[in-house]
């Protein structure tokens, strides 16, 4: 018995624009952005002057700094929490100063033990980042998001045609794959605990994702992965891909269409 293949898929050249559209976080146009090196750090409205930016640049790196000792502990964790509470309430409209009170409140709560991430560490089946949804880190996690998502509404730029700066981009793709890979974590741990049908059971974590089923989160997952990777992270493009509910429904009917029109209906030839 031989194989012997029909002729080659004949897709129209939309045709194949639209599947690689679908299937490549790169090849879309609506994807990409203007990244002009000329333009001030953040958007004119927020009024940060040149001399404030680099005031707050300083302040702010003096307190990430702290938290970059190998020998670090929750005293020092809430002292940085402390100065970064500080520096948002006398400049409440910089973006980076949310994103890196974020950063410090998962050290926090990654720093913080819990009596069910003791119990699945015995149990060898511990994940640091399951902590995030622990009962007891409810108001950190919810502070954690909000803060994730201030810091995205501050930096974004009025219109999706406007350019953006190379601070605002970078800024902008850390913190949209910064939350959607918590959303993503967030709708395995549902998952996992709900059989994925969402609601019902005991529920921590941050208290905006009560409720939300597995699917709905990894679809809000999918769209901060696709921001994160049109303002330029390379991982965020890949994970938009992957939890792209469009890409996961169609993925098997297109295979499986190619495959009939390269093998034909009948597969094999006698």
């Amino acid at each position: 018995m031989d194989f012997h293949p029909t002729t080659k898929p004949n897709l129209t050249t939309n045709d194949s624009a639209v599947l690689q559209a679908l299937f490549d976080a790169e090849s879309s146009p609506s994807n990409s952005i203007t990244i002009n090196p000329t333009l001030p750090a953040y958007p004119a409205d927020l009024a940060i002057s040149a001399d404030t930016l680099e005031t707050l640049k300083s302040r702010e790196l003096t307190i990430i700094r702290t938290l970059q000792s190998p020998s670090l502990d929750l005293p020092t964790i809430h002292q940085a929490l402390h100065d970064l509470n500080t520096l948002i309430t006398a400049h409440p409209i910089y973006p980076s100063a949310y994103a890196n009170r974020a950063q410090t409140l998962r050290l926090l709560i990654d720093s913080t033990p819990t009596s069910s991430s003791t119990e699945a560490n015995n149990n060898g089946n511990g994940d640091g980042d399951d902590k995030l949804f622990a009962p007891e880190h409810v108001d950190s996690a919810s502070r954690l998001l909000a803060d994730l998502a201030k810091a995205i509404a501050l930096a974004t730029p009025r219109s999706p045609a406007d350019p953006v700066s190379e601070v605002q981009a970078r800024l902008l793709a850390d913190v949209h794959t910064h939350r959607g890979y918590l959303l993503l974590k967030a709708a395995r741990v549902r998952k996992e605990s709900v059989g994925g049908g969402g609601g019902g059971g005991e529920e921590g974590g941050p208290d905006r994702l009560r409720g939300l089923g597995s699917d709905q989160l990894e679809d809000m997952a999918s769209r901060d992965f696709f921001f994160g990777g049109r303002y330029g992270n390379k991982v965020a493009q890949q994970l938009a891909v992957q939890t792209n509910p469009y890409a996961k429904m169609c993925g098997a009917i297109v295979k499986e269409a190619l495959r009939k029109e390269v093998v034909g209906e009948e597969g094999v030839k006698i």
